[in-house]
C-alpha cells in the first residue's frame, strides 16, 4: 500500500478517514504521529483555503504527499453561520460542546421547517513537488433542538440526517462512512489517487512513525 500523511492533529478526524482511504490501497499517516508538536493556523477564508494550508504545511514537512481537508455547518436560518469558522464558532480554543450551545442558542425559537442545514467538505491532496487537487463532499440535514446521540464528534448530535431519522451522533461508524460529507469527499480523493497513483510519493522514509492514535 502507498502512503499519504494526514494533515491533522484531530485524532477523531484521522480515525474516519483511515478506512475511507483504504478501499484505495492507501495507508492514511497522520502528521500528529511524526511531529507531535505539528501545528498550522488556518487563516483562509474558504474550506478550500484551509485544507490546502494543511496539506501543503504537512507535504513540507514530510517530504510525502499530504491529504487534508476542512469542514464547515452551514445553517440556513443563520445566514450560512457558522460555515468556514465551524470549529471556532464559540471563540478559539472552544469545546465541541461550547460550539454546540452557541449553535442552539442561536437557533432558538426557530422552527424545525426552518432549521435547515448542511455539512460540506473539502479534501485536499497536495504533492511535494507542488501538484494540488480538491474534492469536495456535501450532506444535507437538519439542525435538532437538543443532542442525540454518543458517537461522532463536533456537531454530530445536533445534525439530522432525514432519510435516517437520525442523527450523525447515532450513526455506527461504518454506516457514517457510507454517507457523511468526509466519507463522500474522501471517496472521491480515493478514486481521484486510484487515477493518479504517480502523485503518491514518499520521500521521508527516515522519519520515525510513532503509534499515536491508532
Amino acid at each position: 500500500m502507498k502512503r499519504v500523511v494526514l494533515g491533522s492533529a484531530n485524532p477523531h478526524k484521522a480515525a474516519e478517514i483511515r478506512p475511507l482511504l483504504t478501499a484505495a490501497r492507501i495507508e492514511v499517516v497522520a502528521v500528529g504521529e511524526i511531529d507531535p508538536d505539528w501545528l498550522v493556523e488556518e487563516t483562509g477564508e474558504t474550506l478550500e483555503e484551509n485544507a490546502a494550508i494543511k496539506a501543503r504545511a504537512a507535504s513540507s514537512r514530510t517530504g510525502w504527499t499530504a491529504v487534508a481537508d476542512d469542514t464547515g455547518l452551514f445553517v440556513d436560518a443563520l445566514g450560512g453561520a457558522p460555515g468556514v469558522h465551524s470549529s471556532r464558532y464559540a471563540g478559539a480554543g472552544a469545546s465541541y460542546a461550547d460550539n454546540v450551545r452557541k449553535l442552539l442558542a442561536a437557533l432558538e425559537g426557530v422552527a424545525p421547517e426552518r432549521r435547515t442545514a448542511r455539512f460540506r467538505t473539502v479534501a485536499v491532496v497536495a504533492t511535494p513537488d507542488g501538484r494540488e487537487a480538491a474534492l469536495d463532499g456535501v450532506l444535507e440535514g437538519r439542525i435538532l433542538e437538543a443532542p442525540v446521540g454518543e458517537g461522532g464528534f463536533g456537531y454530530d448530535p445536533v445534525f439530522l440526517v432525514p432519510e435516517t431519522g437520525r442523527s450523525l451522533a447515532e450513526l455506527p461508524l461504518e454506516e457514517k462512512n457510507r454517507r457523511s460529507h468526509r466519507a463522500l469527499a474522501f471517496a472521491a480523493l480515493g478514486e481521484f489517487l486510484e487515477r493518479h497513483r504517480g502523485w503518491l510519493f514518499e520521500g521521508a522514509k527516515s522519519l520515525e512513525v510513532r503509534a499515536i492514535g491508532r
